[in-house]
């Protein structure tokens, strides 16, 4: 019997919740608003108001402020002139700070950054200097753990940077990119400390933006704790599926059900959803749920959303990487 074959047998019993459509109606709306502020309408982007009031990831995850600046300041500026070393190292050393404020300190201080202009205490000084003066380092997204035990530091931002060393030193950018399988990329990565598992799929998610590495995206999902709360209250019983299962199912089923609730979802270029964009939505699904099914509960608890919506006024001129085809520097490729 087929791996296929098997998972429609177990979904029998899975029972979806009103949020299962929620789901759905959600990643149709909050796309649409992705699309409004694109091309310059005024707000508010939409007549949902809890989106309206509350601030949500964009629906595709390399379309995030972040991503997007990873992907085009990090991983393709100069990128013809990048070793693997170099793509590895820029990658790493954005995600482990995930802020780009620290990392154009970095630039300014540095100048272009690479295996060749990066010396471990000069980092660290500069970093502490900063510190010092008050300066946040991280963001709040994907921050791992301190590894001030297991590398014998007081500052984590020592303990990231020794963690960057230990993976150059030990050729890892060479490794990956031999590497046939997303799984196989990940397995490398969580082989190191402080890396679990949902951080390792971010990272190699992150590397495969790249000319790194060219991995197939549906090749396996990690789902993170704010998606595992999404499940949950998407679904009352998952009928012995996993939540990587659902994940899957749902990108296999995403036209099917757009098209069941008539709605007209606007893809970026002819890219479906992926994975990791299903998985985002579920993390953000649980936190619209707090507030549209209060009556659905997760593992965390949480019934507040933290975050208020608040338009950043600098523009995003969209860039992806070439390999997927998408000319979305041109704004009026998004209309």
């Amino acid at each position: 019997m087929s791996n296929q074959t098997d998972i429609i047998i177990k979904l029998d019993p899975a029972k979806p919740t009103l949020a299962y459509d929620t789901f759905w109606r959600f990643a149709y709306e909050r796309q649409n608003v992705f699309f409004a502020r694109l091309e310059v309408e005024n707000p508010p982007f939409t007549k949902d108001l809890i989106i309206q009031e509350f601030k949500f990831t964009n629906v595709y995850r390399a379309c995030d402020r972040v991503s997007q600046y990873l992907i085009k300041n990090v991983i393709y500026q100069n990128s013809n002139q990048r070793t693997a070393n170099d793509i590895l190292f820029r990658v790493i050393l954005f995600k482990l700070f995930n802020k780009i404020e620290t990392w154009q300190l970095l630039e300014n201080k540095f100048g272009d950054l690479s295996v060749d202009n990066f010396n471990l205490d000069s980092f660290k000084t500069f970093l502490d200097s900063e510190m010092n003066r008050g300066r946040t380092l991280y963001s709040n997204a994907y921050m791992m753990a301190s590894g001030c035990k297991e590398f014998k530091v007081t500052r984590k931002h020592h303990a990231h940077l020794m963690l960057l060393k230990k993976m150059l030193d030990e050729n890892l950018a060479d490794k990956i990119a031999s590497c046939k399988k997303m799984m196989q990329a990940y397995a490398f990565l969580i082989d190191y400390p402080l890396i679990g598992r949902f951080l390792a799929y971010q990272y190699v998610t992150d590397l495969n933006y790249s000319n790194l590495t060219n991995f197939n995206e549906t090749e396996f999902t990690i789902p993170g704790p704010g998606a595992r709360d999404g499940i949950k209250k998407c679904f009352s019983k998952l009928g012995g599926l996993s939540e990587t299962d659902i994940i899957k199912l749902m990108a296999d089923r995403q036209e099917l059900e757009f098209e069941r609730l008539g709605l007209n979802f606007k893809k970026i270029g002819n890219r479906p959803l992926q994975y990791i964009d299903i998985q985002n939505i579920f993390c953000e699904v649980d936190k619209y749920c707090r507030v549209a099914h209060p009556n659905l509960s997760g593992f965390s608890g949480r019934t507040r959303i933290k975050q208020r919506f608040k338009q950043n006024p600098e523009p995003i001129e969209y860039f992806f990487p070439p390999k997927w085809k998408i000319q979305l520097g041109a704004k009026d490729e998004c209309r």
